[in-house]
């Protein structure tokens, strides 16, 4: 297994927001959380990785209490894709993308021709090899949202967790965008959990929901 939450609570002062929230996600599979917006959606995935605190519950990476994890040893397993939002900084792609192997080395190591290659294989595999020249303050929504999860896959993390990777996008890129996650479970090995609002993607790409 390797994602548990067992009774999960939080709430913002005295407003309730998550109440005894309990599920497992096993390797390889992809779970939707699926709800409209203002529900708690993404303060569940805050506190599932503990950029916020359960009040009460806890969570369990491969078995083991996330508390007990090393930043570092976390970020080697977890990989993490916010909301997208444009991008301010002039990075070429296949530098932002190599920058998602920090979690696994010195940060400040310069990077070897081979990470490059790495990330370039990935890109091509994403169907982004176009990118890989452009800047990232140069890309349309859909393009920065499908560098940021290269980014986020590169590290090959056992478990990928993406805040509405789609909103925002037109159809074509947000079934481009679904179609990555399902070959990063199906064929990079890892476990997705995914915030959406469209109950039809859940429906396409979902191992299980919790609603």
């Amino acid at each position: 297994m390797i994602l548990e939450v067992k009774n999960g609570c939080f709430s913002y002062n005295s407003r309730s927001i998550l109440s005894d929230i309990s599920f497992e996600l096993e390797e390889h599979k992809v779970m939707t959380v699926l709800g409209p917006n203002g529900v708690g959606k993404t303060t569940l995935l805050k506190c599932i990785m503990d950029f916020l605190h359960w009040k009460q519950g806890e969570t369990f990476i491969a078995g083991q209490p996330l508390r007990t994890y090393k930043e570092k040893e976390l970020w080697q397993v977890i990989s993490y894709v916010p909301q997208a939002k444009r991008s301010v900084f002039s990075y070429r792609v296949l530098d932002m993308v190599v920058m998602g192997l920090n979690a696994s080395q010195n940060f400040f190591k310069v990077p070897d021709q081979s990470q490059y290659d790495q990330a370039e294989e990935l890109l091509n595999l994403l169907g982004c090899r176009k990118l890989i020249d452009r800047y990232c303050n140069q890309l349309s929504g859909g393009e920065l949202q499908m560098v940021m999860i290269a980014r986020a896959l590169i590290s090959r993390p056992q478990l990928l967790v993406l805040d509405e990777p789609e909103s925002n996008l037109d159809m074509k890129n947000q079934l481009r965008i679904l179609d990555v996650i399902e070959r990063a479970s199906r064929e990079m090995n890892a476990a997705c959990l995914i915030n959406t609002h469209f109950p039809n993607h859940a429906l396409n790409i979902s191992d299980q929901t919790l609603m």
